[in-house]
C-alpha cells in the first residue's frame, strides 16, 4: 500500500481540492486510478452526506454551483454511476490527468506511482456558447 496525494486544479493551477488517497499497488493503469478516486470520494461523501458534493464529475441529480454540487436532496451518491461519468469526461477531455507533472492520455497507460506521487485532475471548464 502507498499514499499519494490527489489535487483538484484549474487549468490556472488553483487547487480546488486535495486529498491523500491509498493505492494496493505503486503500477495500476490511469483508469484504476480514476476508479480508486471516484469510489473514495463517493464513500466519503455518503458517509458524512453534506449538501454539496465536492467530487472530479458533477452527479446528474446536481445543481452546479459556486463551491461544489448542490445535491437535489440528501441523498446516497452512486459510485458506478460517478466512475462511468468519470470514465466518459476522460475520454472527452473533460479534465486531464497528470502524474509527477506528466500527462497520460489512455485509460490503459500503465502509472508507477511513489509515496511521494501527486496526481493532478485538470477540470477543464466549458466554453459558454460552445
Amino acid at each position: 500500500m502507498i499514499q499519494i496525494t490527489i489535487r483538484d486544479e484549474s487549468m490556472m493551477g488553483k487547487v480546488s481540492n486535495e486529498f491523500l488517497l491509498e493505492t494496493g499497488s505503486p503500477n495500476i493503469t490511469v483508469q484504476e486510478l480514476i476508479r480508486l478516486r471516484i469510489y473514495y470520494e463517493v464513500a466519503e461523501h455518503n458517509r458524512k452526506r453534506p449538501d454539496y458534493f465536492k467530487g472530479l464529475v458533477q452527479p446528474t441529480e446536481a445543481e452546479t454551483i459556486l463551491n461544489g454540487h448542490k445535491l437535489a436532496e440528501r441523498k446516497l451518491v452512486d459510485a458506478e454511476k460517478q466512475y462511468y461519468l468519470a470514465l466518459e469526461a476522460f475520454k472527452t477531455n473533460g479534465f486531464f490527468l497528470l502524474v509527477d507533472h506528466h500527462q497520460f492520455t489512455e485509460l490503459e497507460e500503465q502509472l508507477e506511482l511513489a509515496p511521494s506521487s501527486t496526481v493532478s485532475f485538470i477540470k477543464l471548464i466549458p466554453l459558454i456558447g460552445g
